[in-house]
Order: structure tokens, then C-alpha cells, then sequence
């Protein structure tokens, strides 16, 4: 199979978390409104899915609906029908599907897909997910990429889309903070998948970026992203040794 090659905009545009995300201003994380607000200022557009109880990747990141939207239990236990009529809170939209997404940005910006884990321990009982992203990306012609915390999620787009290019989230993986064993915490940290799954590129933990391994990564030719930047300074900072970033609160320069 011949490796995906990752566009040179996703070394140079930065990607707006969530998509172009203010709540106060009617923008939810994720939210078509958000979506437009970044292929308008310019941005990449970086989104989340998850898999409704039918099937359908959904564009939100949590896996429960009561932080974002006026629903409650699990994303993972309604249809999409029912995701589509769960208002997005500081909004009148429902959720949005990964196919109706992409009819928005249609190829405006480069598009950053997280998929977000399934297993629950970043382990391989995965697939619908994936099989579904898949799908909704048969014909996009846009610049787009897919990525995961969790290398199995990574390896499976690899056989289902080999043509797309793929990355990893990394992070320092601290046990306190993920609610993972240590031992599996260890194992990503050292980020061993990475030529296994025919990535191009990982998106890292912005505190954790003077990390060996990223150094490594770099030197042999990946492209470095980073999550998520919060400020012009922390940018600045992120800039010595990313490539790129994500980021959400302020405007991130665009590069002329």
C-alpha cells in the first residue's frame, strides 16, 4: 500500500479546536456555526466524531450529551435522528453528522478528523466507528486527515482508507489525568504504533512537546501538531518545535 501523503497545508495552517468554537457568540464546540466561522477566517478546522447507537459518525466530542447539548445519557445510546434534534447549548442546532459536515467545508480548508476512542482502554475493540468515518469520506475531495488517541482506531483506518493520511494524538499520558492503567499510559506515552499505522504526522500534547520522542519523530520526518494552544505566548512557545497547532481562545496567526 502505498503511503498517504499528508498535504504541506497541514504543516502550516493552523487548525481551529473544535472547530472556530464561542459559545457566547451562538458558536458551539463543533457546531456547523463554528465550522463556517473557521473556512471564514481561514483556518483548518479540526472535529471530533463518535458513533451513534445506528452507525452514524457524529461531529461531538464528548461521550455523553449533557455538557453541550440540553440531552442526557450516552451519545452512543441514540440514532442520529435523535443526535440531529438534541440542541447544541448556547445555540438552536442539533448535532451534526460527519457526511453533512463535510458538504460544509467541501474542500474549503484542510479538515482534521479525531476519532475519538471506543474500546474505553485504547485497546481493539473497535471498528463501527471507523467504518463509518470511512464511508462519509468515500468521494470528499478536500484536504483531510484522520487521527486518534488510540493506535488500533489509527491502524484500521489504515486498511479501510489507506489513501487518507493518518496521524496520532499523543500526550505525556499521565495515569492521574486519563484514568488508564499505567502500564497501558506507558506504552502510548513512548508512542510505539507510529510506523505500524502509517502515520505522517502526531498531534501532541502542548505541555509535553520537549518530549524526546517528538524530537525523534521530527529528525526522521513527521510533522509535528500540537493541542491545544490557548494563547499568543503559549503559541510562540509551541512554535520552537511544532509545526502547527490546534488552538481555541484567541486568534492564532495565519502564516502569509
Amino acid at each position: 500500500m502505498t503511503q498517504a501523503v499528508l498535504p504541506r497545508s497541514f504543516a502550516q495552517t493552523p487548525f481551529a479546536h473544535r472547530a472556530l468554537h464561542d459559545v457566547t457568540q451562538g458558536r458551539p464546540e463543533n457546531s456547523r456555526a463554528a465550522i463556517r466561522a473557521a473556512i471564514e477566517a481561514g483556518y483548518g478546522i479540526e472535529i471530533d466524531v463518535q458513533l451513534s447507537r445506528d452507525g452514524a459518525a457524529m461531529v461531538f466530542h464528548d461521550y455523553t450529551l449533557e455538557r453541550l447539548t440540553n440531552g442526557t445519557g450516552a451519545l452512543i445510546a441514540h440514532d442520529a435522528q435523535a443526535l440531529g434534534a438534541a440542541i447544541l447549548s448556547g445555540s438552536t442546532e442539533g448535532i451534526p453528522d460527519l457526511a453533512e459536515v463535510l458538504k460544509i467545508v467541501a474542500g474549503r480548508v484542510p479538515l482534521l478528523i479525531e476519532l475519538k476512542d471506543q474500546d474505553g482502554m485504547m485497546g481493539p475493540d473497535i471498528g463501527p466507528l471507523e467504518r463509518a468515518t470511512a464511508q462519509a469520506l468515500v468521494g470528499y475531495r478536500g484536504e483531510v486527515a484522520v487521527m486518534s488517541f488510540n493506535p488500533h482506531s489509527v491502524a484500521a483506518m489504515k486498511e479501510l482508507c489507506g489513501d487518507i493520511p493518518r496521524g496520532l494524538t499523543t500526550s505525556a499520558f499521565d495515569p492521574d489525568g486519563w484514568g488508564l492503567p499505567e502500564a497501558v499510559c506507558e506504552n502510548l506515552r513512548d508512542i510505539p504504533d507510529y510506523v505500524r499505522v502509517g502515520a505522517s504526522f502526531i498531534s501532541h500534547e502542548v505541555a509535553d512537546l520537549d518530549r524526546e520522542r517528538v524530537a525523534e519523530l521530527k529528525a526522521a520526518g513527521a510533522v509535528i501538531g500540537c493541542w491545544t494552544v490557548k494563547s499568543a505566548t503559549q503559541e510562540a512557545q509551541a512554535r520552537r518545535i511544532a509545526d502547527t497547532i490546534t488552538f481555541e481562545g484567541y486568534d492564532a496567526a495565519l502564516k502569509a
